[in-house]
């Protein structure tokens, strides 16, 4: 009895589906990302044979969403509208930049330490009218979201009043 000698498959030369899915949707301008059709009709394009594939064009689509490499903007599992995820599209650009504003990420203060701080700026100036660049400069206005500098404002507006409210009484 002869022995079948096993020969491997001869791996397949190019990129796998889930590169020319990637490759498909970053080269779209689309602003709301690019549809299942317009996406098959790309791979389609590139040469690839989507109607024998169809499990794999599917199976990719989602692994991909799954792994925050494309966000879904319409749909569910592999239907609607995709398109590239800013945070890795700037993570795969940029990566040196990224490392470069990590140090800065950690010297931010928080809302409220930046409260206290103008708190304590309003209490050493109790008569005087402030002047909003001072309060600016004081401010570590760099590194705030915008729900915290709307934090930030509400805060010098109730110390305003009350200080207003003071000088009434006093």
């Amino acid at each position: 009895m002869a022995k079948k000698t096993m020969t491997s498959k001869p791996k397949k030369v190019g990129l796998s589906v889930g590169e020319l899915i990637v490759k498909a949707v970053a080269a779209s301008k689309e602003r709301n990302g690019l549809s299942m059709a317009a996406l098959k009709k790309a791979l389609a394009a590139g040469g690839y044979d989507v109607d024998k594939n169809k499990a794999r064009v599917k199976t990719a689509i989602k692994s991909l969403v799954a792994k925050g490499t494309l966000v879904q903007t319409k749909g569910t599992g592999a239907s609607g509208s995709f398109k590239m995820n800013k945070a890795t599209e700037s993570k795969a650009k940029k990566p040196a930049a990224a490392k470069a504003k990590k140090p800065a990420a950690a010297a931010k203060k928080s809302p409220k330490k930046a409260a206290a701080a103008l708190q304590t700026l309003a209490q050493s100036q109790p008569h005087q009218r402030r002047d909003r660049t001072k309060l600016k400069e004081k401010l570590p206005a760099i590194g705030l979201l915008k729900w915290q500098r709307t934090i930030v404002r509400v805060v010098r507006t109730q110390i305003l009043l009350l200080n207003v409210g003071n000088q009434n009484l006093g």
